[in-house]
């Protein structure tokens, strides 16, 4: 038998740099940054890269608005959690480090029940359908406490199946072992999750997501397609679920409620639902806001809700899209003449967040916090709360910090809009190259 010609197929260097940097990364942050918050931070973190990766499974890349992904991700959380009871008990032989993947198969079992009726819409019914679900779930959750536990939900210990392979002193009780446990399954579901997005399947929702008619005409079943990504989505999310018990030790309603599937939504929507890499830097964002940020102020939510709106607003495409454009303006060598541009934007930005910060905190702490007295300290330095002088400098700053900022955004978007047109210009004049 003849054989066919030898074709060389070089190797993607710059795919296997990003994932061996991002090996590195996971090996060595929690080695950099010692302390219990910080790893609990980061182990948070990767939790919610897996979780939003998930979501984006289904609007990224399939083009279904979901309101309620959090039913996949809480049940796979409770399922785990009660498997790691049975652990406890002796009635289930399971080692501790897999439960995950119980969460996982939990998230697609309910997947492929609650896919087979949400995926026969698509488009407002789909999201509508989705948004139902997820209020029946939660309120399910309350309703039935025997499995739920009700407003207190279920805990366990993580450390009930003992040493992991035998190896003492290895049973993820300190934190840093969990935060290794968390960051190898996190990897893991990343690797998954792109290779998916080169499956046939996977490029087979992107058709169904931009041209479901056309797709229909070759002879695809685009409700079979939906319905498969929303299973496989689930099995991810059930896997972030599975994760997020094993770290808290704990499960309770919060997990299926809408609260955390406008989590996952806001974090997508904030990284770019456009590109793989989006929601990780969306996880990594809101995570931040949600546990970092709410660590030192109240109105955490607040901040997180504007910088959303100016994400929506100014860059559509998310903090992904941000990152790709200014590389191409790199590539082509013109990222020299935003430098200045820059420079001021970011300055005036600075000036501006931090009179509005400024404003924020002092009127938090007038009206929620003023019977612990008139004084609040805000980046370092005192404030009181009941003197004009405070108010008339955060307003000073403000108005200062917006006039310069206005005049600083028309300079760069001057600039950069003739940098697109002379990249343009030269595309249009170079096609080949």
């Amino acid at each position: 038998m003849a054989l066919g010609p030898l074709r060389y197929r070089p190797i993607n260097l710059g795919r296997w740099v990003i994932w061996g940097f991002t090996t590195f990364l996971f090996v060595v942050l929690p080695l950099v940054f010692e302390q219990g918050f910080a790893r609990t931070l980061m182990s948070q973190m990767a939790i919610m890269i897996v979780f939003a990766l998930s979501y984006n499974m289904l609007l990224g890349q399939s083009g279904m608005l979901s309101f309620g992904h959090a039913v996949y991700s809480g049940l796979g959380a409770y399922f785990a959690i009660h498997a790691l009871n049975m652990i406890a008990k002796g009635e289930l032989l399971w080692p501790v480090s897999l439960l995950p993947l119980i969460g996982g198969l939990a998230g697609a079992f309910f997947g492929v029940i609650f896919g087979y009726v949400t995926t026969k819409k698509a488009g407002t019914p789909f999201a509508m359908i989705t948004l139902g679900i997820g209020e029946m779930v939660f309120a399910a959750s309350l309703m039935f406490p025997g499995f739920f536990g009700g407003e207190a939900g279920i805990s366990g210990n993580r450390t009930a199946g003992g040493n992991f392979l035998g190896i003492p002193g290895l049973s993820f009780g300190p934190d840093l072992q969990v935060y290794y446990l968390i960051a190898a399954w996190c990897f893991a579901c990343m690797v998954a999750m792109f290779a998916l997005t080169h499956t046939p399947l996977g490029r087979m929702a992107n058709a169904v997501r931009d041209n479901p008619e056309r797709a229909e005409f070759i002879g695809y079943n685009t409700q079979r397609v939906r319905w498969f990504m929303l299973i496989l989505s689930g099995f991810f999310a059930g896997i972030a679920g599975g994760l997020s018990a094993i770290n808290f030790e704990i499960v309770t309603a919060e997990n299926v409620s809408a609260i955390r599937s406008g989590g996952v939504l806001l974090a997508a929507f904030i990284g770019g639902v456009a590109f793989f890499f989006g929601p990780i830097l969306g996880a990594i964002v809101f995570s931040f806001f949600a546990i970092a940020l709410s660590e030192y102020t109240k109105a955490w939510q607040l901040y997180l809700g504007v910088f959303f709106v100016l994400i929506v607003m100014y860059a559509p495409g998310g903090l992904s899209s941000l990152i790709l454009m200014n590389l191409r303006v790199m590539r082509f060598r013109k990222f020299k003449r935003l430098l200045d541009p820059y420079f001021g934007v970011i300055v005036a930005a600075l000036a501006l967040a931090f009179g509005v910060v400024l404003m924020i905190e002092l009127t938090y702490h007038l009206t929620l916090d003023i019977a612990l007295g008139p004084v609040v300290t805000i980046f370092g330095f005192p404030y009181d709360t009941g003197r004009p002088e405070a108010w008339v400098f955060a307003a000073a700053v403000v108005a200062g910090g917006a006039i310069a900022f206005e005049y600083m955004r028309r300079r760069f978007k001057a600039e950069w809009d003739q940098v697109q047109i002379e990249i343009e210009d030269w595309i249009r004049d170079n096609p080949e190259d």
